[in-house]
C-alpha cells in the first residue's frame, strides 16, 4: 500500500487523508500546532460547495451540526442606506445551504473524523524541508526526526513551506489590505432578520453582523490598513486599543456596531489577510510533492471559499490518484481539474476584498452601482453565484480527463 506524508491538519489535510484511505492510500498527518492550539478566525462562512465535497467522502454528518444556516447577505452602507440584498445562491437541487460555524470546532469535527478513520496524526511536528529518493520522499522536521512515504502532500496554509520547497523561487502571498476581528457575543441580540448576515459598508471600516437562532451575534470587521503591519504589531495591541480603534473606524456610522464593540466578550485581537493570485508551480513534476488548499491557491476570506476550496480539492486529488496510472500523472491531471476555477475564485475575492477598503470617491461609485448589481442577483434567485456554490463531485465517478490549455 501506498503511503502519503501530508504535511498539515487543519480542514484540507483530515479530509484528504480519509479520502486517500478510501482508494487504498495509508497517510500520516503532521502538524506543527498543537491539537488545542487558538486558531486565528473566530468563525468561518464555510459554504454548500465545502458541505458538497464532504458528503462526497462521507464526512458531512458530523459538520452539519456545528453552524447556523445562512440564506440572505444584506447591505447597507455608513449611512444605513440600503444598497440592496442578494441570496448566498440559488437553491442546490440537494438543498444544502451555507453554514456559519466556529472555526475551532470545524478542526476539531474534521480531525476526529480522520482519528475515527484509522489516520495517524503527529502533532508539534514543524515542517522544515522534503528531499525527493529514488523510490519516495524523505520529509525533515524541525525537532530533527524524519519522515519517508511514496509521496508528499502540502495542505500547510497560505505560508507554505512545501511550496517553496517545490519552488524556491514561488510568489509570497499578497497582503490584502484589510485586518480581521470579530467573533460571538452570546446574548445578545441585533436588529436583523433570521438566517441574514448584514453587512455595512461603513464609512471608514466594513463592518457585518448576523444573529444566531440560540440568541446570540456572530460578527466581524475589517478595518483598512494600507500597508502590512510589522511582525508584532497587532499582537502587541491591547483589548483597549482594539476597541478604541473599531469605535473611532465606525464613529458616526449608522447600525448596532458600537454596542456589538461594547459588548464582545475579550480580549478582542485582530489578524492580517493574504491572497495567492496564481502558484506556478502545484507539484514537481516527478509524483513526488504536490500542494493543495491554500498551499496552492489562497483566496481573500470575503468570497467566503477557502474552506470549500481546499475541501474540493481533496477529494480531486483522492480521485485522481485512484484513476490515474500514477502519482506524477495524477498531480497534473488534478492541476488541470483544479486551476481554472481557483484562480477564478481568488480574483473574485480580491475584487470584494478592494470594495470594503474603497476611498471617498470609490464609496460613492461603489454605492450607486451595487444596488443594480444586488437587484440583479435578486432577480436570478441567486443562479449568479451557483458557479461558486453549486459545485458537486461525485467521488465514485471516474476522472475525466481534459487537455491542458496552451
Amino acid at each position: 500500500m501506498s503511503h502519503a506524508l501530508i504535511i498539515g491538519a487543519g480542514i484540507a489535510g483530515p479530509v484528504l487523508a480519509v479520502a486517500l484511505s478510501k482508494v487504498g492510500i495509508d497517510a500520516t498527518l503532521y502538524e506543527r500546532d498543537a491539537p488545542d492550539q487558538d486558531r486565528l478566525g473566530a468563525w468561518i462562512s464555510f459554504q454548500a460547495n465545502g458541505m458538497d465535497a464532504l458528503r462526497a467522502v462521507g464526512l458531512a454528518a458530523p459538520v452539519e451540526e456545528l453552524g447556523y444556516p445562512m440564506d440572505d447577505i444584506s447591505f447597507i452602507n455608513g449611512k444605513g442606506k440600503h444598497l440592496g440584498r442578494m441570496p448566498m445562491a440559488a437553491r442546490r437541487p440537494d438543498g444544502q445551504v451555507s453554514l456559519l460555524m466556529p472555526r475551532a470546532e470545524l478542526y476539531r469535527a474534521l480531525a476526529d473524523q480522520a482519528r475515527a478513520h484509522g489516520v495517524r496524526v503527529e502533532y508539534g511536528k514543524e515542517f522544515v524541508t522534503a528531499e525527493a529518493t529514488a523510490d519516495g520522499v524523505t520529509a525533515r522536521f524541525a525537532d530533527g526526526s524524519v519522515a519517508m512515504g511514496d509521496f508528499l502532500v502540502g495542505a500547510d496554509g497560505i505560508h507554505s513551506r512545501v511550496r517553496t520547497t517545490i519552488d524556491p523561487d514561488a510568489a509570497v502571498p499578497r497582503y490584502v489590505p484589510v485586518l480581521n476581528t470579530g467573533g460571538y457575543i452570546p446574548g445578545f441580540t441585533v436588529e436583523a432578520r433570521q438566517r441574514e448576515f448584514l453587512m455595512q459598508f461603513g464609512t471608514k471600516c466594513f463592518f457585518a453582523w448576523m444573529p444566531t437562532p440560540d440568541g446570540g451575534t456572530v460578527w466581524f470587521a475589517n478595518p483598512p490598513m494600507k500597508h502590512e503591519p510589522a511582525k508584532g504589531v497587532l499582537s502587541g495591541m491591547s483589548d483597549a486599543q482594539w476597541r478604541g480603534w473599531l469605535h473611532e473606524l465606525m464613529d458616526g456610522d449608522a447600525g448596532p456596531a458600537a454596542a456589538i464593540i461594547d459588548a464582545a466578550p475579550g480580549p478582542l485581537t485582530g489578524w492580517t489577510t493574504y491572497d495567492m493570485p496564481v502558484v506556478k508551480r502545484w507539484h514537481d513534476g516527478a509524483g513526488r510533492m504536490v500542494l493543495i488548499g491554500d498551499a496552492a491557491h489562497a483566496t481573500a476570506p470575503s468570497a467566503g471559499q477557502g474552506a470549500a476550496m481546499s475541501l474540493e480539492d481533496a477529494v480531486v486529488l483522492a480521485q485522481c490518484l485512484r484513476d490515474c496510472p500514477d502519482a506524477a500523472a495524477a498531480f497534473a491531471h488534478y492541476e488541470l481539474l483544479r486551476r481554472e476555477r481557483v484562480e477564478r475564485i481568488v480574483k473574485h475575492g480580491h475584487r470584494s476584498s478592494n470594495q470594503k477598503a474603497a476611498g471617498p470617491v470609490a464609496r460613492l461609485l461603489r454605492d450607486a452601482m451595487l444596488p443594480m448589481i444586488f437587484r440583479r442577483a435578486e432577480r436570478d434567485g441567486g443562479e449568479s453565484m451557483m458557479w461558486l456554490q453549486g459545485h458537486h463531485l461525485d467521488f465514485d465517478s471516474p476522472v475525466t480527463p481534459i487537455i491542458a490549455r496552451a
